[in-house]
C-alpha cells in the first residue's frame, strides 16, 4: 500500500509540473514565426551598435536562423571586448549596469565560448556597477541608473551562476518595501516584474540568511500582487507594453492561482500582436520568451544541443512607411511651460519624430535633440531644455510608444511636458 502511495506522489507530481501557467492558444503559430521574423530583421539595422535584448528574445525562442544569429553575435562579441577593455569607472550620467547585464546574459545564451578574461571582465565592470548604484541608493535614495536596470544587474549575474552581494539584493528589497520602485505614485509594472524575476532567482540560489530570504518571499508576494492588482480591462498588466515582462514574471512564479490572469494576459498580447502593435525590437525582443512560455531565468538554462535551425525562418525585409497619395493630417504641439502651441501639417501615418522634424523645419522657435538608446530615439532636449521629456496625448494620456513608433491621427494635440 505504502507503495502505491509513493506512485501516486511521483504522478501528482509529474502532473503539477507539466502544467503550464501562461498557455499560448492554439492556432498562433503564424503569428508567432512573423513577430519572430520581424525581430530577425532587427539584426539587419547596422546603423546603431548591436542589442543584446533582441539576441537574447531570438535564442528564448524555439525557432531558429541559426546563420543570422551567430552573425549578430559576431557583432555583439566585438562590442563585449571593446567595453570590456575599458575603464572601469563610471561617467557622470552614464551608469552602462543595464547593457553589461544584459550582454552578460546574451553571451550565456550564445553557446559560444567567449575570451574567458573577457567575461571575466565584464563580470568585474558589472559588480562595481551595482556596487556604485548601491552606493548611491545608501547615499540619495535611489540608484544611478534606475531600479529596472539595478534589477536586470542582479537577474545577469544570477543566471550565470554568481553570488550576489547580500547588500545589494537587500537594497532591492527595501526599496519594495518602501515602494520605491515606480516614479512617485505611479506604479511602474515592468520594473515590478524584473524585480520581481530578479529576486525569484536569487532566492532559488539559497545562499542567504534566512532574514534576507524572508524578506525576498516578502517582497516577490508584494510584486505579484502589484501586478495582480494592475490588471486592466483589456486583460492588460499596467499597459500593453509592460505586460510582457509581468507576464514572465508569472512564468518564472510557477504555481495554478494565478493562472486565470495569466490567461487574460495572453489574450491582450495576442490581440496586440494581430494589430501589429509590437514593432519596437526591444518590446518584442520581452514578448518572445513569453510566446514560448519561458521567462528571462531560462537564460541559466538553455541547453545548446538542442537548439534546431528553421530554415522556414527568414527575416522580414526592412520596409519603410511609405505614405500613397497626398493625404495630409494637422497635429497640435504643444510645449508646456514655453511658449510654443502650433498646428503642424505632415504626410498621414507620420511617426510622432516626423513631426517634431517638421515642426523644427517649419518654425524656427522650435528645436529637439534626441540620444540612441536600446528601446530607439529617446527624446532629451526640446528648445534648447535638456531634461526628462514625457510624451503626453491632450487631455492628459501618456504614449506607451517612443517618439519613433507612435503615429498620431489626424486632429490629435500632443503634448510635451519637462
Amino acid at each position: 500500500m505504502a507503495l502505491n502511495w509513493r506512485v501516486l506522489i511521483i504522478l501528482v507530481q509529474a502532473i503539477i509540473v507539466s502544467v503550464k501557467l501562461c498557455e499560448i492558444p492554439e492556432g498562433k503559430i503564424d503569428l508567432i514565426k512573423s513577430l519572430n521574423g520581424e525581430l530577425l530583421s532587427a539584426t539587419f539595422d547596422a546603423s546603431s551598435d548591436a542589442n543584446p535584448s533582441v539576441y537574447i528574445g531570438l535564442r528564448l525562442s524555439e525557432n531558429h536562423n541559426l546563420k543570422k544569429e551567430d552573425e549578430y553575435f559576431q557583432r555583439l562579441k566585438t562590442s563585449m571586448e571593446t567595453i570590456s577593455s575599458s575603464r572601469l569607472g563610471i561617467k557622470e550620467g552614464e551608469p552602462k549596469t543595464g547593457l553589461l547585464a544584459l550582454q552578460l546574459m546574451a553571451q550565456k545564451v550564445s553557446c559560444d565560448n567567449i575570451d574567458s578574461s573577457v567575461r571575466n571582465r565584464l563580470f568585474t565592470h558589472l559588480k562595481y556597477h551595482l556596487h556604485k548604484e548601491k552606493e548611491n541608493i545608501a547615499l540619495n535614495g535611489k540608484p544611478l541608473s534606475n531600479y529596472f536596470q539595478y534589477s536586470l544587474g542582479i537577474l545577469a549575474m544570477c543566471v550565470n551562476g554568481k553570488l550576489v552581494d547580500r547588500h545589494v539584493v537587500h537594497k532591492l528589497v527595501l526599496a519594495e518595501e518602501q515602494k520605491k520602485l515606480g516614479y512617485g505614485d505611479t506604479i511602474s509594472i515592468d520594473t515590478e516584474a524584473m524585480a520581481g524575476i530578479a529576486l525569484l532567482c536569487v532566492k532559488r540560489l539559497n545562499n542567504y540568511p534566512r532574514e534576507l530570504v524572508l524578506h525576498i518571499k516578502n517582497s516577490v508576494k508584494s510584486i505579484k500582487d502589484k501586478i495582480v492588482e494592475s490588471e486592466n480591462k483589456d486583460g492588460e498588466l499596467g499597459n500593453l507594453y509592460s505586460t510582457p515582462l509581468a507576464v514572465q514574471f508569472f512564468s518564472a512564479l510557477g504555481g495554478r492561482k494565478d493562472k486565470d490572469t495569466c490567461s487574460k494576459a495572453i489574450k491582450a498580447l495576442m490581440k496586440g500582436m494581430e494589430k501589429g502593435k509590437f514593432s519596437n525590437p526591444m518590446m518584442i525582443s520581452q514578448l518572445m520568451p513569453v510566446l514560448f512560455q519561458k521567462s528571462y531565468l531560462d537564460v541559466a538554462n538553455v541547453d545548446c544541443d538542442s537548439i534546431i535551425n528553421d530554415p522556414l525562418l527568414i527575416p522580414m525585409s526592412p520596409t519603410d512607411d511609405v505614405v500613397v497619395g497626398n493625404e495630409f493630417i494637422h497635429v497640435r504641439l504643444m510645449v508646456e511651460g514655453q511658449n510654443f502651441n502650433e498646428l503642424i501639417k505632415v504626410p498621414s501615418r507620420s511617426s510622432l519624430l516626423d513631426i517634431l522634424k517638421a515642426a523644427q523645419d517649419q518654425n524656427s522657435m522650435f528645436s529637439f535633440e534626441t540620444k540612441n538608446t536600446l528601446y530607439g530615439l529617446f527624446l532629451t532636449t526640446v528648445n534648447n531644455v535638456a531634461g526628462y521629456w514625457q510624451l503626453l496625448k491632450e487631455p492628459n494620456i501618456s504614449l506607451l510608444e517612443g517618439i519613433a513608433d507612435y503615429r498620431p491621427e489626424d486632429g490629435e494635440t500632443i503634448i510635451l511636458r519637462l
